[in-house]
């Protein structure tokens, strides 16, 4: 489809505003992600899959996870993540997954932004749970949403000493973290009296619905681009957070969702890095040479657009490679991801990073 012809979602959207078409009948909810995935890869020149390089990754994948016992217990495992499976634990699931992207920095592991928490440096990802945490030992109540919108006691004061580096870098992206906080604090007093449990309820244990209700009624979360004529929905933090309470919860309560398996992988700029180096994903000259020379790619340019949906495609591709091997594991493109990120992790703290990831600075992650 050209970039002069209608967009297929907008006429739907149009024809039942006006009542046309009969009767709709609601079906199960879709979050278009993968589809929106599939398009970008179909029409992508400056990112490709190595079909052969996949299903030797699928291997690695699956005896790495299996010889680590990865589950959503590994979630859990990690000590900054919260403990209690409780009405707590939700409240600080939302927030964290509200603040959370925007973390790389081109400054050396010493002088990067970090957060002090329990005498341990923490950076990256770590940064911002470890500060959300140390926030509440000092008694500010950073995961309430009535806190965020009392601008007499949410100040940028307060709010800078929540994030407060061990460095002389600030967290990158301060001014749009605050207004993250504002205004979900003011869509949950408006639509949801208050309280994030309410979307949950909404969402009537459904991990898609939740995530088009993010998307739907909180600006901060629809994380979607026009590409190739279409409109494509990546949703990376509406769908971690899905997924974060999912693993915090093993599925269960707050955390039971049945169409799980719905929920892609996050398109980050980690995850692609681990794709490259596992032989999955190929650049073009230009944008491998971009990359290396550590150049920033601009929010929402076409390179940007194909490294993510690539990826997520990628991943499914994994996934289901792994199943059709494998039928009886229980895997889903959420637990990938967080091997893939924390094994990505790993790779860079030993200094094995074989390529960086690539640089851009966004909201959505």
């Amino acid at each position: 489809m050209s970039d002069d012809e209608a967009d297929p979602e907008l006429l739907e959207l149009l024809r039942k505003s006006l009542g046309l078409g009969g009767s709709f009948q609601k079906g199960p909810a879709e979050t278009r992600v993968l589809e929106s995935a599939e398009h970008v890869y179909d029409n992508s020149i400056d990112v490709a899959l190595d079909s052969q390089g996949t299903r030797a990754a699928a291997h690695t994948i699956w005896n790495l996870m299996q010889q680590r016992g990865y589950c959503t217990k590994t979630w859990s495992s990690h000590e900054l993540h919260p403990k209690t499976k409780d009405e707590n634990a939700v409240n600080f699931i939302f927030t964290m997954d509200l603040l959370n992207f925007s973390f790389w920095s081109d400054k050396g592991a010493m002088d990067r932004f970090c957060v002090l928490y329990k005498g341990i440096r923490w950076t990256g990802y770590w940064s911002l749970v470890a500060a959300l945490q140390r926030a509440l030992d000092e008694g500010i109540p950073i995961t309430s949403s009535d806190f965020w919108q009392n601008e007499t006691e949410c100040t940028e004061g307060v709010l800078r000493k929540v994030f407060r580096s061990a460095t002389g870098e600030g967290i990158p992206l301060f001014a749009e973290r605050l207004a993250c906080l504002r205004e979900a604090g003011q869509v949950l007093y408006e639509k949801f009296d208050c309280s994030f449990l309410n979307c949950l309820t909404d969402a009537d244990g459904s991990a898609a619905a939740l995530v088009n209700l993010l998307a739907e009624n909180f600006p901060c979360f629809r994380d979607e681009i026009r590409f190739a004529g279409k409109t494509v929905k990546f949703y990376k933090r509406a769908q971690i957070l899905v997924a974060d309470i999912w693993a915090c919860f093993e599925g269960e309560t707050y955390g039971a969702f049945y169409d799980i398996d719905k929920i892609t992988m996050f398109a980050d700029y980690r995850i692609p890095q681990m794709l490259h180096t596992l032989g999955c994903l190929r650049y073009s000259p230009p944008l491998e040479h971009h990359i290396r020379q550590l150049k920033p790619i601009e929010k929402g340019h076409r390179w940007e657009t194909q490294l993510r949906g690539c990826s997520i495609w990628c991943v499914e591709l994994l996934k289901q490679e792994i199943l059709r091997k494998h039928p009886e594991t229980q895997v889903n493109a959420i637990l990938i991801d967080f091997f893939l990120y924390d094994f990505m992790q790993e790779r860079q703290a030993a200094g094995e990073e074989e390529i960086p990831h690539h640089r851009t600075r966004s909201i959505w992650y």
